[in-house]
């Protein structure tokens, strides 16, 4: 998927996707922001062919590592996303896996903010995985059934890590799984010890199919894996179809119960913090790294509406507030106004 060089000289880095200008706001707070808290690590930014050249010019400008990619989709197209064509995209999120070159990868989305440090990410034991990729079987393989990719118990539990879904659908969405109710939410089973939420998650759930074991893909911890990502992409273009949020859909039921789940503080998904959806477990003095899920985003123009959160949601002010550190530290360096 890449050329096999480093963009950087680290073995460790943090990569985000980006594949088009509407991210690009999102993607430079994102990186000021990582530097802003101390990072001992680059971000490297993974980029399609159909990232403009003018989104080029504004990373070179900033000195920001960029690292061209294949743009991944499933062989037979996958799943009709129309309802959320976002999660066309998302297959290209799954790259990370392939990129051998470097010892650790934390694939971030870039409509995340980085509040705190949270380098030791970077440290996260995981299994070998070439040991996981061996203790998988693909489902439907040897059959087994399509909800049970696993033919015995695997001795490897970390294959990767990243944060739970939150599967109320506070916005009603009528596309969204029927299952996804605030019953069913991981997130809800932490309200009675809020305190305990702060650093440690739910158990990953060892259902293949069902959402109390479902991730979100916005952060994922990962050890590239020539035979990890093999197996990933058959599985794509075996089922894609099924598969209702790409990415998440795939990593939740490949590898199910064999993640390590993260507290909410290093994905914190904006949504957890409104009434009535997690707001009992939210800590704004805990919060690591905040996740601007859905549209708006903190950039639109249209997030000034009061459904959105408005001027009055502190989350959104963060990023704001950020982005005018940012600009005024481009400024002060000498940066040419480019618009971004």
């Amino acid at each position: 998927m890449s050329d096999g060089k480093r963009a950087v000289d680290s073995d460790k880095v943090w990569t985000c996707l980006i594949t088009n200008n509407d991210y690009l706001p999102g993607l430079l707070t994102l990186d000021y922001s990582l530097k802003s808290v101390g990072s001992a690590y680059p971000l490297v930014v993974l980029y399609t062919d159909g990232f403009p050249a003018s989104g080029i010019a504004a990373l070179d400008a900033r000195g920001i590592p960029r690292q061209r990619i294949k743009y991944l989709m499933p062989a037979a197209g996958g799943k009709d996303y129309s309802n959320d064509p976002r999660f066309y995209d998302c297959w290209s999120k799954l790259v990370p896996f392939s990129l051998t070159q470097y010892k650790r990868i934390v694939q971030l989305d870039t409509d995340m903010l980085v509040l705190r440090n949270m380098d030791e990410l970077m440290d996260l034991e995981l299994d070998n995985p070439e040991e996981a990729a061996a203790e998988t079987v693909l489902p439907g393989a040897n059959g087994t059934s399509p909800e049970a990719p696993l033919a015995a118990p695997a001795k490897t539990r970390r294959v990767f890590a990243a944060g739970h879904a939150c599967v109320c659908n506070p916005l009603g969405k009528a596309h969204y799984p029927r299952d996804w109710t605030p019953a069913n939410c991981a997130f809800t089973s932490q309200h009675a010890d809020p305190e305990a939420a702060q650093t440690t998650a739910p158990a990953p759930g060892t259902a293949a199919a069902g959402p109390l074991g479902f991730m979100n893909g916005g952060l994922q911890v990962v050890n590239p894996s020539a035979a990890l990502f093999a197996q990933i992409v058959a599985h794509m273009d075996a089922d894609a179809a099924r598969m209702d949020f790409a990415d998440q859909s795939l990593l939740s039921g490949l590898y199910a119960g064999r993640w390590v789940a993260l507290p909410y503080v290093y994905n914190a998904l904006k949504t957890l913090r409104w009434h009535g959806v997690h707001a009992p477990l939210w800590r704004d003095d805990r919060v690591k790294n905040v996740h601007y899920i859905l549209a708006p985003k903190p950039w639109d123009k249209e997030d000034e509406s009061a459904a959105a959160g408005g001027r009055d949601d502190p989350a959104r002010g963060w990023w704001l507030e950020t982005n005018a550190r940012r600009k005024r530290s481009e400024k002060l360096q000498g940066l040419n106004d480019d618009g971004w």
